[in-house]
């Protein structure tokens, strides 16, 4: 089973927005390119495989060094995606909001997310791929997504260089099968490539970064590679579902839509968002007990469009 990969640098999303994102505006010189070039609709193709559907338990893996506020900050995330369903819609965060997009995904339906078992680890600080499989088998698998996080003390094979995050699942086995996800906190390695837009990125426009909503670079830039991967894994969850490309390498629900956080989004620019007037951060979302994200957009297989909350 291969894995899904997440990786932000200006580089990809500079190249990704110029030549397939529908919602970009750009300069005026790149106004004129497409005024010659008809943009073509954002498509992820059905591979008709399994899509992940019903009540799953998210358990959260904590592989490093990790304060009880930043474990706060994402536990509160995963809380906030589906709330009970006794809570009135008009006062579920919105959060949530962007979490059903993934409903109008056809052969999946609503996927509905729990906080699950979380487990503080420690050791190593340096990772193979493989052992994030095998960190992630030791949380619950029946009905899970095993959610494997590394804090900024650690090194993983490959991230920054090619991967802010992954997604996978377990083989096969009569035991069934679980889906997982890995993210690492890279405040201290690479910022700039998987935390944007709350550092300057590395290559490419070099705007002022936005004020991370929980004044945390590395862990809010965690929920946005989190986001993205979950969204991923409910919609293709076993190479089967959506995506566009190669499946070893696909333009997924969330990373199709790589470095759009708002309305008028452009390389350099992630789009109009909401600031904060007291702290001056910007956010997308609301969260359950008043927090804030900023959420990337997703596509919305109804109008072939990257939606944005704002």
């Amino acid at each position: 089973m291969a894995t899904a990969s997440l990786f932000f640098s200006a580089f990809t999303t500079l190249l990704f927005l110029l030549l397939v994102s529908p919602s970009s505006s750009s300069t005026a010189s790149t106004r004129k390119l497409t005024a010659l070039v008809q943009q073509q609709p954002l498509i992820l193709k059905y591979h008709n495989g399994l899509l992940l559907k019903g009540n799953f338990t998210v358990n959260l893996i904590w592989y490093g060094k990790f304060t009880a506020t930043q474990r706060s900050i994402i536990s509160d995330f995963i809380r906030s995606l589906s709330p009970s369903s006794k809570t009135p819609r008009q006062s579920q965060p919105s959060v949530s909001s962007w979490w059903r997009t993934t409903e109008r995904y056809e052969g999946g339906g609503p996927a509905n997310l729990i906080l699950g078992t979380q487990v503080l680890l420690n050791g190593g600080k340096s990772l193979k791929l493989s052992d994030l499989a095998e960190l992630a088998s030791r949380g619950p698998s029946r009905n899970a997504i095993n959610v494997v996080l590394t804090g900024a003390d650690v090194t993983v094979e490959g991230f920054c260089m090619s991967r802010c995050g992954t997604h996978g699942a377990s083989p096969p086995s009569k035991k069934g099968r679980f889906a997982y996800v890995w993210v690492g906190n890279s405040a201290t390695q690479c910022p700039g490539q998987c935390a944007w837009p709350f550092h300057q990125p590395i290559y490419g426009p070099q705007g002022p970064p936005l004020v991370a909503p929980n004044n945390d670079v590395g862990v809010d830039g965690m929920v946005i590679n989190l986001a993205t991967l979950l969204a991923g894994t409910v919609t293709n969850p076993f190479d089967g579902g959506y995506y566009q490309g190669p499946a070893t390498a696909p333009l997924e629900a969330v990373s199709a839509c790589t470095g759009i956080f708002g309305k008028g989004a452009y390389p350099g620019y992630p789009g109009r968002v909401l600031v904060d007037r007291a702290s001056g951060a910007s956010y997308n979302a609301q969260g359950m007990f008043g927090r804030k994200y900023l959420l990337p957009a997703m596509w919305d297989p109804k109008t072939s469009q990257c939606a944005t909350l704002v």
